[in-house]
């Protein structure tokens, strides 16, 4: 085990500041600009009168997700995926993920055959996008529901609690929590977490990229996201009361 020292001297087990904007933008039901840290994703959410085609006949609606990146979200510019004519291999495996995580905690059925549509963007990235857009979309999918509630077009919650995800990973052999850039790309090990609060996993991606990682480091790693991610549940929760 070494010391690694992290900017500002931020503890091993130490969020970066996390700061929840809601009502964002003045168009989308739901929208919320969340910051972990350096990292910024306004995350929206849209009410759409419609089910894909799966759906349909059902009596059940859909939870969905799109994410991409802002062309100076990172040190250089990069080109946008609609004028390359696709996106790549990496949007289309994040927005899977936070679609597969909202869709954890939403009952389908009383959110009647409608879709929630929620939009991810990056306008800043600093290390932990993919774990922000979850944590900023689930607010931004409550204010949407609120307005369907309030709106009379369903009579109960569908949502049936809160979801966040952090990373964390290992880097010159100290578990570290909400790993920055600087640190994400030095690390031996990397993972990202999705969690519900009530404390159990919705999703676990965890990968040895330099050195391969013992069953007590994931152990450690575990323990840390479930300390973060409750962290973040708490500060979901005190937004929702601004």
């Amino acid at each position: 085990m070494t010391s690694f020292t992290r900017t500002g001297g931020r503890a091993a087990d130490q969020l970066r500041p996390v700061r929840i904007t809601r009502h964002y933008t003045m168009h989308a039901e739901g929208s919320v600009l969340i910051e972990f840290g350096n990292t910024k994703v306004l995350c929206t959410a849209s009410v759409e009168e419609k089910v894909p085609p799966h759906q349909r006949g059902t009596g059940e609606g859909w939870v969905t997700a799109e994410y991409g990146m802002l062309p100076r979200a990172t040190h250089k510019r990069s080109d946008r995926e609609a004028a390359k004519g696709k996106q790549s291999g990496r949007t289309q495996e994040i927005q899977r993920l936070i679609g597969r995580s909202l869709r954890a905690v939403f009952d389908l059925k009383l959110l009647g055959e409608r879709t929630i549509q929620l939009d991810c963007d990056v306008i800043q990235a600093d290390g932990g996008t993919r774990t922000a857009a979850i944590t900023g979309a689930w607010v931004a999918a409550q204010d949407a529901v609120n307005q369907l509630l309030a709106a009379g077009k369903i009579t109960a919650t569908p949502i049936l609690g809160p979801v966040a995800a952090i990373s964390v990973g290992i880097v010159q052999g100290t578990p570290l929590l909400d790993l920055e850039y600087v640190e994400d790309v030095g690390c031996d090990t990397d993972m990202n977490v999705v969690m519900t609060g009530a404390g159990h996993f919705v999703e676990v991606q965890g990968t040895a990229e330099g050195v391969a990682f013992t069953r007590a480091e994931m152990d450690q790693l575990l323990a840390l996201a479930d300390k973060g991610v409750a962290e973040l549940v708490s500060l979901q929760q005190q937004s929702l009361l601004k």
